[in-house]
């Protein structure tokens, strides 16, 4: 099961996955759903922290 880091939304499908996006922050890994890295893109490109999002 997969979690998103961000809204918390869960998958079990590995398949359904695929489009969702991963991070390092601070040292610590962080995955992130397709919605969320959709709706959040600029932020993650200019490399903010998910807390400034």
């Amino acid at each position: 099961m997969t979690t998103c880091d961000f809204c918390g939304r869960q998958e079990a499908d590995e398949a359904k996955t695929l489009t969702w996006s991963t991070a390092v922050e601070n040292g610590r890994h962080r995955t992130f759903c397709d919605t969320c890295s959709r709706e959040h893109l600029r932020a993650m490109e200019g490399k903010l922290d998910s807390e400034w999002w």
